[in-house]
């Protein structure tokens, strides 16, 4: 039997988007301030990715989020949940995510750096800001 090479390890890692909160971006011009065909090309762009990477096998999971939402917590046995919201005035406020599998954390890199590139006004690239966290496949070991 000859030798094989042991397979990468496969890693799941999280980019998240925000409406604002975070870094500014480069293409700075607010959403409510693209023309139609600006924010079609962007939705597109998005679209076409999530597609290219569906046929790599890297994609795990992609989707947009409205602004409106609310906070909750658990509130005792019995009880019902409590709600705080919404939260529009939140610093920080996430537009979406996008869960890739993949060899590398270096390829993750490229993966973020593709989406952040997305065509914004003018037709030109965001240049947003992607927070990137690697989903944890086993609890942290200081934990026990």
């Amino acid at each position: 039997m000859g030798r094989t090479e042991p397979e990468a390890e496969m890693a799941k890692y999280l980019m998240l988007k925000h409406y604002r909160g975070g870094r500014p971006a480069v293409n700075s011009v607010a959403m409510d301030q693209l023309t139609p065909v600006e924010w079609t090309a962007h939705v597109q762009y998005m679209v076409d990715m999530e597609k290219r990477l569906i046929a790599s096998g890297e994609m795990v999971s992609s989707e947009g989020l409205s602004m409106d939402g609310a906070w909750v917590r658990f509130d005792g046995e019995g009880r019902p949940p409590v709600v705080d919201g919404p939260f529009a005035e939140t610093k920080d406020l996430i537009a979406g995510w996008m869960l890739v599998e993949v060899d590398s954390y270096g390829r993750a890199l490229e993966i973020a750096s593709e989406l952040s590139a997305a065509p914004w006004a003018g037709g030109t690239p965001l240049g947003e800001w992607l927070e990137l966290r690697e989903v944890m496949s086993t609890p942290p070991a200081d934990l026990g």
